[in-house]
């Protein structure tokens, strides 16, 4: 059985030359940063290193804009709740994309239940940020706009330099969040005007346990975390030496490998919905067509008929890793807020999964999901009521509508006597 990973925005493998950088670290030069002896001094000069190499992969103005964390996560808390704290006397209002990442919707959810207000902006059938929302939802008491570079679900690119320019001429602050992009797209943050980037390395071959927070000098940011004076006293805590290096060695090898790495993939995102497309029947692309509006390593589709669940956990058992699009929470299936942001009907979002690929992905392990992917859809759509009911025309599909029948939800509706969702 052939063993195919297409879960490369949740973690990729560390990058060998990564791992070998990292490894003194560990044993030979282990001193603590913030130490005034000669240990401490490698160490520090380990972390300018790293610092440069992060700098020149988003294109940041200097060395001195970029803070180490433990993980995309608390940058995106450091970023949200640092800039409004640090603003409150200013306003207490922001501004997100309706689709943003959890970690940004929480943290705004956080700061709304301290007094804050959101207005959160919608998005077309594609995920794309609406421009004329979002010029509206500014106000004079704005101190912060959080976008997306590409969206962490269907893979839509957003028009942060158009955003960017929107920001500066209202006077707001701009924070992207490029945790689904950093290392497989270009980044150049002077470009856009953003006051705030943050990403993790371990989603392009860097170590997990450290999160990268650009800041450009003239954005008002406190510190969320307290204790020593440690990343310019934005950060306090030991930094993780280890990772911190191993990081700084993927992202420059990032930047070298960047042109190859959407060629690479964006060859095998098309020749992998082409498959699909052709020879699984009722299956749909959320987001953009692969092309120019897409991140070339993202396919997030939905196969009618049949659940997320049971998809993922075949391709599992023939060897094939994918992330679910949908997750059981309290014995009711709860949709992504991406998928319902952009309309898609309830039935298709349960039926959803996400594939992304990698460097080291071949045309052999896509030739092989497609093929696989057939037998499994044909399996459990053998086993699904569902697509019995469909099959007898009780219910009609949403994909591609017959005629014959009502739509599952309208029919799990009568069925209930609950509304549609």
């Amino acid at each position: 059985m052939r063993h195919v990973y297409l879960d490369h925005q949740a973690a990729t493998p560390l990058l060998p030359e990564a791992f070998e950088a990292m490894k003194p670290f560990f044993t030979e030069w282990f001193g603590n940063p913030s130490s005034l002896h000669e240990h401490g001094l490698r160490v520090r000069e380990a972390l300018k290193r790293s610092r440069e190499q992060m700098a020149a992969l988003i294109h940041a103005g200097s060395p001195d804009e970029i803070f180490f964390t433990s993980d995309g996560t608390e940058s995106a808390n450091l970023a949200i709740k640092g800039v409004a704290y640090a603003n409150e006397r200013r306003g207490k209002h922001l501004v997100v994309c309706a689709t943003e990442h959890p970690s940004v919707i929480n943290s705004v959810e956080f700061l709304e239940k301290q007094g804050w207000t959101c207005t959160r902006v919608g998005v077309d059938a594609e995920g794309r940020l609406r421009l004329h929302e979002l010029k509206e939802a500014i106000t004079p008491q704005t101190v912060l706009v959080a976008v997306h570079h590409v969206n962490h679900d269907i893979g839509t690119i957003q028009p942060v330099a158009e955003v960017g320019r929107i920001c500066s001429d209202k006077g707001v602050p701009l924070y992207v969040d490029c945790e689904a992009s950093a290392g497989w797209l270009p980044i150049d943050v002077e470009a856009w005007g953003a006051a705030l980037v943050s990403f993790s390395p371990h989603r392009f071959y860097g170590p997990k346990g450290v999160g990268v927070l650009y800041r450009n000098k003239k954005a008002r940011l406190v510190s969320i975390i307290h204790g020593g004076v440690q990343e310019g006293g934005r950060r306090a805590g030991t930094e993780n030496v280890p990772a911190i290096v191993g990081a700084g060695v993927a992202a420059e090898v990032a930047r070298m490998d960047l042109d190859a790495r959407i060629a690479h993939t964006r060859e095998l995102q098309a020749r992998l919905w082409d498959g699909l497309e052709k020879h699984v029947g009722f299956i749909k692309l959320n987001g953009p067509r692969p092309g120019p509006d897409r991140i070339s390593t993202n396919l997030n589709i939905s196969t009618e008929f049949i659940e997320g669940e049971g998809q993922l956990l075949l391709c599992d058992l023939n060897g094939i890793a994918v992330a679910s699009g949908s997750s059981c929470v309290s014995k009711s299936l709860k949709i992504s807020h991406v998928l319902a942001a952009i309309g898609l009907d309830h039935a298709l979002a349960q039926g959803n999964i996400i594939m992304t690929l990698g460097r080291d992905t071949s045309v052999e392990d896509v030739d092989y999901v497609v093929q696989t992917f057939v037998r499994i859809v044909e399996k459990l759509r053998g086993m699904s009521p569902m697509w019995d009911e469909f099959q007898r025309g009780i219910i009609d599909s949403v994909i591609r509508p017959t005629g014959r029948g009502k739509s599952f939800s309208q029919h799990a509706a009568d069925v209930s006597g609950k509304p549609a969702h």
